[in-house]
């Protein structure tokens, strides 16, 4: 990703240069910076933590929440940074009567 010495803006491709969508300005591609380029093809994912066997003690806060499997009102709930830092964190909850899972994303 290249952004406009200009005006800040994100810049895109074309052909052999980068092109500013807000003032134009342009820049030459150096394919030698792109292929150092970090990208996220290829890193690990997030693994699930099995928290069966938690006591309700350790399981932290609860809020109330609607559970979608059995109408309880309450769930423990957990906020984790899944996404890249310029995006707001994914909340976590684990309903506190059958256990039932389920995450909450702001789109």
């Amino acid at each position: 990703m290249e952004f406009c010495d200009e005006c800040g803006s994100m810049m895109k491709t074309e052909g052999d240069v980068w092109v500013c969508s807000s003032c134009g300005a342009e820049k030459p591609r150096s394919e030698a910076a792109e292929r150092q380029a970090v990208t996220t093809q290829g890193q690990q994912k997030s693994e699930v933590v099995d928290t069966s066997e938690v006591s309700s003690e350790d399981m932290g806060p609860t809020t109330e929440a609607q559970c979608p499997e059995c109408d309880n009102d309450r769930a423990f709930w957990e906020m984790k940074q899944i996404r890249s830092a310029d995006e707001s964190e994914t909340r976590f909850f684990t309903c506190t009567e059958c256990g039932h899972k389920w995450r909450e994303d702001d789109h």
